[in-house]
């Protein structure tokens, strides 16, 4: 046979059995895509999910902007006065709460009882110094946010000490003279939050701590600061896509980072860019996505909780609040209930909804733990109850909101171990270790400051929460 012939019958043999099994392999899979028409209800179903899956993305990942530019807001003003536990403070200043908070402290959802916290909003036309005294290792931490609810900076007793100090917080693109007798901390954003915590033992006299509050302060490098205030958010009173609008308006003067470009630019479809928001060219169809987006959205990034943590013995463990990522739904997460969290290395909250049998913690029961060894930390720790309703502290009769290191009185057995009764009626026993919950749903943080390895890497064990039958 002559070969060329021979090499032509092969070629043509190898290419039909190649497209014979390529048919075969077609034949095996399901293509909707070639197979749907673009037909006008084909169209309209389509332009719905593309807006709810649009709808969907922007919320998880703006929500943290949105938040942070309403919390500039009402953390700034200061109109209506200001009570013993609130920080809020002007526009560029410090302000202290003067009390620890209490249930009616209603401006941070799940605040701490251990700490008074620090509050300020400041407008970066320049450079601007944070001086801070000796607390005479008193613990204390500002954290430098930017305006998407990210943690830039540390200052305080774990990272920087707590002898006195001057830092320099630095504005993005800042070309002009710095101060050069203090640390540079740049920053991403035109506007940051310091959110600061000063440790309060319970039962010391809070007079001196008043006074080393007074010694924290913020002042612009050139020595002459800008008065204005920050412009009004629009109304949104009883427009269904009024988040939207709100996360446009905060666009305009806080730019999309370069690695969310890419995401970014697929929200101009549903009307979203760098100019604000637009729905003037929205069809019907996108339109009712985009408002059933805003209606799932939050169910969404709350259960970003399964995914993201783990559990040590019921109780639930999230980490690298001050290393995002690309993890919109939990940074969002923690900008809405949790706002304002630290890092692990920094603190650690583990959160508990559920006893040791994983049913839903009730005030209608009673409830056990019982520590074996008190948290390994290199500062302090506490366990804090909250309503589930409002995220609240519980009010309660002995106004005890938290067990911890400094709580007095608490009792403890020869070997060392700590049991604490979590109820809502007081104990018969006087001498139980008793944490007040409320007659609903509730749940538990047991906050560690400066955490050890131990709790870290896991080594230390988690108290168990049982149901007293």
């Amino acid at each position: 046979m002559n070969c060329t012939r021979c090499a032509a019958i092969l070629a043509f043999v190898a290419a039909f059995s190649l497209s014979n099994s390529l048919a075969k392999s077609a034949e095996q899979f399901d293509d909707p895509l070639l197979t749907t028409p673009a037909t006008p209800e084909v169209i309209a179903k389509g332009l719905e999910v593309d807006g709810y899956q649009l709808g969907v993305s922007a919320y998880s990942w703006g929500y943290p902007l949105v938040r942070m530019e309403r919390v500039a807001r009402s953390y700034s003003d200061v109109s209506g006065g200001v009570s013993a536990t609130s920080y809020r403070a002007p526009l560029n200043k410090i302000g202290w709460a003067q009390e620890l908070a209490t249930p009616s402290a209603k401006d941070m959802p799940t605040a701490n009882n251990d700490t008074y916290y620090m509050s300020a909003v400041v407008d970066l036309d320049q450079p601007y110094i944070l001086s801070v005294p000796d607390t005479g290792d008193r613990y204390y931490v500002i954290n430098v946010f930017n305006m998407w609810q990210e943690l830039e900076h540390y200052i305080g007793r774990r990272t920087t000490g707590t002898k006195a100090g001057r830092y320099v917080i630095v504005p993005p693109g800042w070309t002009g003279e710095v101060p050069s007798d203090a640390p540079r901390l740049d920053v991403s954003t035109d506007k940051v939050w310091l959110w600061g915590r000063l440790r309060v033992a319970q039962g010391e006299a809070v007079e001196p701590v008043h006074a080393l509050q007074k010694q924290f302060t913020l002042a612009p490098a050139s020595g002459e600061a800008k008065s204005a205030e920050l412009p009004p958010l629009p109304s949104i009173a009883g427009d269904e896509l009024g988040f939207f609008k709100h996360l446009g308006f905060a666009l305009r003067s806080n730019t999309a980072k370069p690695a969310d470009q890419a995401l970014f630019a697929q929200f101009a479809r549903m009307g979203l860019t760098a100019d604000g928001f637009d729905e003037t060219k929205l069809s019907p169809q996108m339109r009712k996505g985009l408002v059933r987006a805003l209606a799932d959205a939050p169910s969404m990034v709350v259960s970003s909780f399964d995914s993201t943590s783990e559990v040590r013995n019921g109780w639930i463990w999230v980490k690298g609040l001050d290393s995002f990522g690309f993890n919109y739904p939990m940074r969002a997460l923690v900008a809405g209930a949790y706002l304002g969290g630290n890092g692990e290395k920094e603190a650690m909250y583990p959160i508990r909804y559920t006893d040791a049998e994983g049913k839903v913690l009730n005030g209608a029961n009673k409830y056990v733990i019982k520590m074996d060894e008190q948290p390994p930390v290199d500062a302090f720790w506490s366990l804090t109850m909250y309503n589930a309703s409002d995220k609240m502290l519980v009010e309660n009769p002995i106004q005890r909101y938290k067990v911890g290191t400094d709580t007095q009185g608490l009792k403890k057995a020869a070997d060392g171990s700590l049991t604490i009764a979590v109820q809502n009626e007081k104990p018969d026993d006087a001498d139980v270790n008793w944490l007040p919950a409320p007659k609903g749903d509730f749940y538990v943080i047991l906050r560690m400051y400066q955490p050890s390895d131990a709790v870290l890497d896991g080594t230390y064990q988690m108290p168990q929460m049982t149901r007293v039958k």
